[in-house]
């Protein structure tokens, strides 16, 4: 009998309506079951949800609704990362208040997920801009001050000239803003920084426990984190009345002592006091000191910047040979803020000092060569050598390997005396530096302190929280538009109560980010956290985000996660158990017009025809021909983007979510096709038929797996694969369950259209409904409204998203056949398919019709056969 097409316009509403009037999805925190924590990286709302969103939240809500059907109670949240720049931006250009720009997003987004069939406790939903959360992150910042986790200093910063905001080291991105893309520059501001490097080393241990994190975020944390040993040695002036400068030495950090004798500069920064007292004097040296200073603060603006020098005339005495001179430059790539703003180049063994040496024409001097090298030839050309080998033209060092000649130096320098004190000394180092978190904009959580003439910097009581955000603010010149308020900065000081300005700068939008999981477990809570709710449900059991938040995002919220231990708000250290970084979403992209100046256009703009086998695309306004481009990352600027609502508008969110899980496996790109859409498609219509034309025989039947008959491998096949696809949910192996689901279909097709046709026995019958109760089971993580639907119509009281996860039967699951491998004279010849309980008799009969063995004996008869039960077979013949 057939039956109408599955509509998911209609279906789909209608099914999201009904868990919400359920709370299908709402955790209560007192359910005494086993807890699971899943939660993916929460959006900013730019104002639409993209194909990434889709493809990160369908994940996550596979994962959630399969755990609640496993048992547990599932706690899976959604909130908004809200505060930021692109608001403020938006206000100027579009004379519109960041907050009325922000919350209209937020609803636009906040239905956009709502129509994918997510199942999330929407009762728990806050945004970082919401003046009850950042009340609480206020809370935070003053227990943080109290715990001495919380400075200002001057220091040098990142500056971006458009978002005229200060940028951390990691938001530079090659030298330029992360969001503006300008040249970032060097200023000297104060600031407000969280001591993260009080944690550098725990931070760096706990990663060997994060075992179900990917590797490769892990080891870009430990590099970011950047411990190293090494020494701080003393290298002396030679003339140092000449630097005018109180200080008779320059100190340098370093990890590579042994590569001393290929030292053929000393460069400090355009900030080291003897720069200083030389730019006092020089025109010269101070012109080429302020050049330095406008380039970024981070490691890769330094990396990328072209390397430049300025030869003060300095020499220092070489530790090792004080008759040994070397020159000393000022050079750009080295800040105060990292080491002791020195370095001794060594050109043979640093790519960056190697630059530095030809292009001043200094000596290059190879000192290490690979262990298998000959020192007669070694040479350096156009790149150094920095790894590990023999030593060369080192002295009373040669022929030693390279940590063997660190620690001879390390002793003969850490003893040796330099006056009265040794030459060097072991230490420490890490490359992490601590976190500078003002921002001078208006869109973010104000930082409650006050300034006062004469008490100083005085934070905001407690009981005065929150410090709100005035709403009365204009954005008609660039700036902060919180310097300008005509009121709202001017305050009584706390304890004297004289004249006093509120703090300016606003946080870091990262800190909101960094602790917003721990505010999940107990939102209504007056303090930032209930600890009891907090150490009950966190660590997060599986955190889901974009490998691009590895360093920003998540060592910020392992560092806010330790502070919170220190401040009493938790009892753990680390905010997620378990990380999944998800792959993009890509397109190909299309342009009108030829080379990179043609116009891009967006595949709705389009159609692809196949045309003499090859695919060729045209503009469905003209028939004019498109050129098809690369598969890139969906990007406005390239138009490649697919709008979701467009895509369950016409097919349906079942269709979307099951085919952005079915394509690639997660952790990789997925490309986005039209044809893969429509596949997905045929495949929710085709369960529909199978399921609705049968239901009305499943209907009143009891369900039974066969264990004999004919029946038997419906039930095998429906047993295998939810034991099967089980195991893929629990390692997020999704397109492996989608696979699967597939094969399942396609078993029990013709099972299904003979039971609608009334052709099958009672027991085929009982068979197929369990088979049939287990395939819509395992789709509803992944298509939830279709499995509702069929649930349904098959005579199932309740909801799908309910029920209890479907028992495998072992004795189904189980293969009755074994493949054993066959060797002859003890090679691998072939391989023998045989039932796995089958006697040795058996087994010598069937391996001897084998049509390989047979031309081996040549019509004889072995000299044995050795049979291994379930192992193996040989025979020598």
């Amino acid at each position: 009998m057939a039956t109408e097409r599955y509509n998911p316009r209609d279906a789909e509403p209608r099914w999201q309506e009904k868990w919400a009037e359920a709370k299908t999805f709402e955790t209560d925190n007192s359910d005494p079951r086993d807890k699971y924590y899943v939660l993916e990286m929460f959006p900013y709302p730019s104002g639409r949800i993209h194909m990434g969103h889709v493809r990160n939240y369908a994940m996550g809500d596979v994962v959630a609704r399969y755990k609640r059907a496993r048992g547990f109670n599932v706690l899976h949240p959604m909130g908004w990362d809200a505060f930021g720049m692109p608001a403020e931006n938006a206000a100027m250009q579009n004379k519109v208040h960041p907050k009325d720009w922000t919350y209209q997003n937020i609803a636009t987004m906040r239905a956009q997920l709502k129509s994918m069939g997510l199942s999330l406790d929407w009762s728990r939903e806050f945004a970082t801009c919401d003046v009850d959360y950042y009340h609480r992150q206020q809370h935070l910042f003053l227990d943080m001050m109290e715990k001495g986790l919380v400075y200002r200093k001057q220091s040098k910063v990142n500056w971006d000239p458009v978002d005229q905001t200060v940028l951390a080291n990691e938001q530079v991105i090659d030298g330029r803003g992360w969001r503006s893309g300008a040249l970032v520059e060097q200023r000297e501001l104060t600031q407000w920084f969280f001591k993260i490097t009080d944690f550098a080393q725990d931070l760096l241990d706990a990663l060997d426990g994060l075992d179900q994190w990917p590797e490769k975020v892990r080891l870009m944390q430990k590099n970011w984190i950047g411990r190293s040993e090494g020494l701080t040695i003393r290298w002396e002036l030679s003339e140092p009345s000449r630097t005018k400068a109180d200080c008779s030495e320059i100190e340098v950090y370093t990890t590579r002592p042994d590569t001393l004798f290929g030292a053929s500069f000393l460069a400090i920064s355009a900030d080291h006091p003897v720069a200083k007292a030389l730019a006092a004097t020089n025109q010269d040296v101070a012109e080429f000191c302020e050049e330095c200073r406008r380039q970024g603060t981070s490691l890769a603006a330094l990396e990328t910047a072209e390397k430049k020098g300025f030869n003060t005339g300095l020499t220092v005495k070489h530790p090792l040979d004080p008759a040994w001179e070397l020159p000393v430059y000022i050079a750009n790539f080295v800040l105060m803020e990292y080491g002791t703003g020195a370095i001794f180049g060594c050109p043979s063994g640093d790519q960056r000092d190697l630059d530095f040496a030809r292009k001043y024409d200094l000596p290059v001097v190879p000192v290490v060569m690979p262990a298998d090298g000959d020192a007669a030839t070694f040479e350096i050309g156009s790149a150094a050598y920095d790894g590990d080998g023999v030593m060369i033209n080192s002295r009373f060092l040669d022929g030693l390997p390279t940590d063997e000649a660190f620690q001879k130096v390390a002793d003969l320098l850490t003893g040796q005396q330099l006056g009265n004190a040794p030459q060097a000394s072991r230490k420490v180092n890490f490359r992490l530096r601590d976190w500078g978190i003002s921002r001078q904009r208006y869109w973010g959580c104000p930082i409650p302190v006050i300034h006062c003439d004469d008490c100083g910097v005085v934070p905001v009581p407690k009981q005065d929280l929150p410090v709100k955000l005035p709403d009365d603010v204009t954005f008609d010149v660039p700036g902060n538009p919180l310097d300008r308020h005509a009121t709202w900065r001017h305050v009584a000081c706390p304890q004297c109560g004289g004249d006093a300005r509120r703090e300016t700068d606003t946080m870091d939008t990262f800190v909101d980010s960094s602790w917003y999981f721990a505010r999940f477990t107990a939102p209504w809570e007056n303090n930032p956290t209930d600890p009891k709710a907090a150490d009950h449900w966190l660590p997060v059991d599986q955190y889901i985000g974009g490998i691009e938040h590895a360093i920003l995002h998540l060592l910020y919220s392992r560092f806010f996660t330790r502070a919170m231990r220190e401040t009493g708000q938790v009892s753990l250290k680390e905010p997620f158990k378990g990380l999944f970084t998800q792959g993009m979403v890509v397109h190909e992209t299309y342009r009108l017009g030829e080379g990179q100046n043609g116009q891009w256009v967006a595949p709705a703009e389009i159609r692809i025809d196949e045309i003499e086998g090859a695919r060729k695309a045209f503009l469905l306004s003209s028939g004019e021909e498109v050129a098809i481009g690369s598969i890139e990352k969906m990007s406005k600027s390239k138009k490649n983007v697919v709008d979701p609502d467009d895509i369950i508008a016409s097919y349906g969110a079942d269709t979307a979510r099951f085919f952005v899980l079915s394509d690639s496996p997660p952790d990789r790109d997925v490309i986005w096709s039209e044809a893969g859409v429509e596949g997905a498609h045929r495949f929710v219509q085709r369960v529909w038929r199978l399921i609705s034309e049968a239901a009305p025989v499943l209907k009143g039947v009891t369900a039974k797996p066969a264990k004999e008959g004919p029946a038997l491998a419906i039930s095998q096949a429906a047993h295998k694969t939810l034991s099967a696809v089980q195991g893929d949910f629990d390692k997020l192996a999704f397109n492996k369950a989608v696979a699967r689901i597939y094969e399942l279909v396609n078993t029990l097709a013709s099972p299904l259209t003979s039971v609608a046709a009334g052709k099958e026995d009672a027991a085929t019958v009982a068979a197929v409904r369990n088979a049939a109760e287990i395939l819509v089971q395992i789709i509803a993580p992944m298509t939830p409204h279709l499995a509702e639907e069929c649930w349904t119509v098959l005579g199932n009281e309740g909801l799908v998203a309910q029920a209890a996860w479907p028992v495998f039967d072992p004795e189904l699951v189980a293969d009755n056949e074994i493949l054993l491998p066959v060797q002859i004279n003890g090679k691998k010849r072939a391989e023998l398919t045989i039932a796995r309980d089958a006697d040795q008799n058996t087994i010598q009969q069937a391996v001897l019709q084998l049509d390989v063995v047979q031309a081996a004996l040549a019509g004889g008869q072995p000299k044995k056969i050795i049979i291994v039960p379930q192992r193996i077979i040989n025979l020598v013949v």
